[in-house]
């Protein structure tokens, strides 16, 4: 599968992804339709971690020739979701809150913000050109 390919569906994850988490952040917890659409976020997370990971570092130091610093937030997408998710069925809210509100920030905002604003970076590319 070529990078462009990878990119298009790591969208496909990723943007639902931060509209359903932006949505979870701002409504009311705990109720049967925050847990539901908790589940597809944490889901789509989960997705886009392990889906990033196949795309190569493009930019800056490489190890093994493919991953670079961005992957530190591909791990952050693998390993929150099940330790929110578990947290939370453990009745652990303090662990749970922790765990998505570090795969928000990390795993959608500043990675998105890297994405967005570092030159050579495909959606900087896309949004301002080369």
């Amino acid at each position: 599968m070529t990078y462009s390919e990878l990119s298009l569906i790591h969208l496909t994850t990723v943007v639902p992804a931060f509209a359903l988490g932006s949505w979870l952040m701002l409504r009311p917890k705990g109720t049967p339709l925050h847990r539901a659409l908790g589940k597809a976020y944490l889901l789509l997370m989960f997705a886009t971690g392990w889906l990033t990971l196949l795309m190569p570092a493009l930019l800056g130091p490489k190890l093994m020739n493919h991953f670079g610093l961005i992957h530190l937030f591909s791990l952050l997408a693998i390993v929150a979701p099940p330790r929110a998710l578990f947290a939370a069925r453990r009745g652990d809210i303090a662990t749970h809150r922790r765990a998505m509100i570090g795969l928000y920030v990390g795993g959608l905002l500043i990675a998105g913000f890297f994405a967005f604003a570092v030159p050579g970076r495909l959606l900087h590319r896309l949004l301002f050109g080369n």
